[in-house]
This record gives C-alpha cells, sequence and structure tokens, in this order.
C-alpha cells in the first residue's frame, strides 16, 4: 500500500474549515510530516494537525499574517527566533515531556539564555563510504580522521604513463567537505551581519587542503584529469569497482542508497580532535507566538516526542512503504537518544554498535536564516577555489564576495 504525500497535505489542509475540530497547523519543509500527521489524526479524534509545505518555513513566518501552531524546519535558530517563537519550557515536568530524553547537546541549541524556545528533532552526521573488504585497513570501528584518510589513500593510488588509473580520495571531490574540514579546523562560522567567522583557522583549513592535494594525489590538474576520464559512474560504482577507495557523504543519503549498494559498502564518520560535526541543517520544532491552537499543538508535541511513538511511526512507514527515500525520523537520526541508539539499528541494521558517542557530537553555530544561499553561492565557491590556489592573493576575497552577493541580494 502506498500513500499520497500530497493527497495527505490536501486532506489534512480541509480540516482548517472544520469548526468543530481543535485543529493544530504545521509549517514544515519536512515533507515527510504528513504521514506522522495523517497518522496522529487516525489514532484519536479530539485533536487534528494539519500540514502547509514552506521551502524556508522560518523565514515565511516573518513575512506572514496567517500564524500557524507548529514549525518543524530547518534554519529555525538565528537572532530573530526570540521574536517569533514562544518559550515552551511548560511543556516539561512530570507526565509531560522529559528533557532526558533528549541528546543534552540538540536541546542546548534551542535555548536562548535559560529558556527552551525549540526542540531538537532530527540532525545529520558526515561519513566515508568504502568497500566492505576494506574494512580491516581501518583500525577505528566506527570513525575516520583525515590523518587515516590520507595515508590509506595515497596507498590506494596507482600511476600509470603519468596519469592515475586508481586514486584514494581527493578533498576537493565534494565542496561540502571542504566545508567540513573548515569547521572541523575552527572555521566556526556563525550569524553576524549576516555572517561571521575564524578567518585564520579557515584559511589554515584551506591550506592544509591545498597541501593535502599535492602530497597525496601530485596536483590539482592530476585529479581534474582522474575525474575527466572516471567520473562517468555513481561514486558507489566506482567504489565497487576499485576505481576509488573513499567517497564522503552524509548519513541521510547514506542511509537511503539501495540494498544492492549497501550490502556491498561500508563506512566510518568523520571525526578530527575528537570532534564529529553535526549538519547545520539539523531540524527543530517550535510554537509560534500568536499561536491559536496551542493545546493542540501541545499534545502532538507530547505524542511525537516519545520513544514508542517515534519507533510506531517507522514501523508504520516501512510496512505500508511509505517514505522509502527518507532517513530515520524526518530525514535524520532522531534527537530522541534512546530512539537513535536503540529503534534506528531495528531498521538500519548496519548502525548495530557503530553510532559515535554523543560526547564526540559538535552541534553548528547559530546561523542566519538565509544560511543556504550564502554557504551554496559564496562560501562554497571560496573554498573551492582557494583549495585550488597556493597563493590567497589571487584569489578573490571572500569578505568582498559575500559583500557583493549581500548588495544584490536583499
Amino acid at each position: 500500500m502506498r500513500i499520497n504525500i500530497a493527497g495527505i497535505l490536501f486532506l489534512t489542509a480541509l480540516l482548517l474549515s472544520c469548526g468543530e475540530i481543535k485543529t493544530a497547523q504545521i509549517w514544515t519543509d519536512r515533507p515527510e510530516l504528513a504521514v506522522y500527521c495523517e497518522y496522529f489524526n487516525t489514532i484519536q479524534n479530539k485533536y487534528k494537525v494539519s500540514v502547509k509545505y514552506f521551502e524556508f518555513p522560518a523565514m515565511e513566518l516573518e513575512k506572514s499574517n496567517n500564524i500557524p501552531d507548529i514549525i518543524v524546519g530547518s534554519w529555525l535558530k538565528n537572532s530573530h527566533t526570540g521574536l517569533y517563537f514562544n518559550s515552551i519550557d511548560s511543556i516539561f515536568g512530570a507526565k509531560k515531556l522529559s528533557r532526558s530524553v533528549f541528546y543534552p547537546k540538540l536541546l542546548a541549541i534551542g535555548k536562548i539564555q535559560r529558556n527552551q524556545y525549540l526542540l531538537p528533532v532530527s540532525f545529520n552526521i558526515p561519513a566515508l563510504i568504502f568497500s566492505k573488504d576494506r574494512d580491516q585497513d581501518i583500525s577505528n570501528s566506527f570513525t575516520i580522521d583525515f590523518n587515516d584518510i590520507k595515508t590509506l589513500g595515497k596507498d590506494y593510488n596507482v600511476e600509470s604513463r603519468g596519469a592515475y588509473t586508481r586514486m584514494g580520495f581527493s578533498p576537493s571531490w565534494d565542496n561540502n567537505f571542504l566545508f567540513t574540514v573548515a569547521v572541523l579546523s575552527g572555521a566556526s562560522f556563525s550569524e553576524a551581519s549576516p555572517v561571521t567567522w575564524d578567518s585564520n583557522a579557515l584559511e589554515n583549513s584551506i591550506d592544509e587542503i591545498y597541501r593535502w592535494t599535492r602530497e597525496i594525489n601530485s596536483n590539482y590538474q592530476a585529479e581534474e584529469d582522474f575525474i575527466f576520464k572516471y567520473f562517468f559512474e555513481p561514486p558507489e560504482k566506482l567504489i565497487q569497482s576499485k576505481r576509488i577507495l573513499f567517497w564522503y557523504m552524509d548519513s541521510r543519503d547514506l542511509f537511503t542508497l539501495s540494498n544492492d549498494n549497501m550490502k556491498n559498502l561500508d563506512f566510518r564518520w568523520v571525526i578530527e580532535n575528537e570532534n564529529v560535526p553535526i549538519n547545520e541543517d539539523m531540524v527543530f520544532l517550535g510554537i509560534p507566538k500568536k499561536a491559536k491552537s496551542r493545546k493542540a499543538a501541545r499534545v502532538f508535541i507530547q505524542w511525537f516526542f516519545r520513544t514508542g511513538t517515534q519507533h510506531t511511526l517507522m514501523e508504520y512507514c516501512r510496512k505500508n512503504r511509505i517514505n522509502e527515500n527518507v532517513f530515520g525520523i524526518c530525514g535524520g537520526f532522531s534527537a530522541l537518544s534512546s530512539v537513535t541508539e536503540q529503534i534506528f539499528p531495528l531498521f538500519y541494521p548496519e548502525l548495530l554498535g557503530r553510532m559515535p558517542p554523543s560526547e564526540n557530537f559538535m552541534p553548528p553555530n547559530m546561523l542566519p536564516a538565509n544560511w543556504v544561499a550564502i554557504k551554496e553561492r559564496v562560501i562554497l565557491p571560496y573554498l573551492n577555489d582557494r583549495a585550488h590556489s597556493e597563493r590567497t592573493e589571487d584569489i578573490y576575497p571572500l569578505e568582498k564576495r559575500l559583500s557583493d552577493w549581500m548588495r544584490t541580494n536583499k
């Protein structure tokens, strides 16, 4: 049985016109939430929830006169959070929601001063994938650091007539890996006007990438030639054919690979200096100010943040073949530690005993609401350009790129 998500969104929206039903409206950038809400609506008849999709619900909240009762999405934590969301400390307590069910570091992100404004829903972390027959080559059973990536990558390289026929790994294959290196090196991007960062740490991280390319893969041109010659197949196929050793991929993409691919692949979480970075697009939940159906919203929240509920939702989706291309809860690991550590391995056996200790989690900084555009159009292109040049002065500075972009995108 398959359920049409668009149909669910339409049908649940009709509930808003029914004055006799206490309905909470949810805005979200996670389409799969429609299935969770549809399930909630079928198991009780006192409260209902309806769902409306927005690509950036937090930005929509700032300009709309129609206020929802709940927002679930990325990019909710910024300097405007306290202006647009209510404190939800009252949701915790005896016979209510317990703070202890959440990963502490994730719950802390949702605080402003001492008050809880947002609840963490889901998160993702970066990984390297490789062929299962190489598992014994990696000393740590669930993480891999930069030194190991370099050493194993260099040993894997094969040259013939001045060109590589096998290449272990290049940091420039994915700009998101360059960004991960910057984050783990202390670049510390965070909201300002609009963004600030540690310039020295950022430049040191890119210098490291430049040296990585020269010491391990000869030079950037050798990497480009290899890409041009061999990258006509998906990365997982290049791994299986022994053309490359590693590929960078985050958890949401890793666990939505096909079964045929997964059976031949293994993975390690990327770690450096004992830190495993959490992707910036963590999903949070908040109750906006001026929300009208707060009772219905609180009932839904109390229901959703139970271990048993999330287990049931994952089982329901699997049984009915819904959200087959969506990882976990709302596209990531659950912010409920018991769900991620005990329930997820039942659905993703590869995770059994493979989650990094939560004390290694490195949460993202507070970022502006338009971070996605800034990162994609300004920061990643700069990192890519800078990684291919030894001389900083040859590259248009990041500060000027950002100011130029801001001037034309007000």
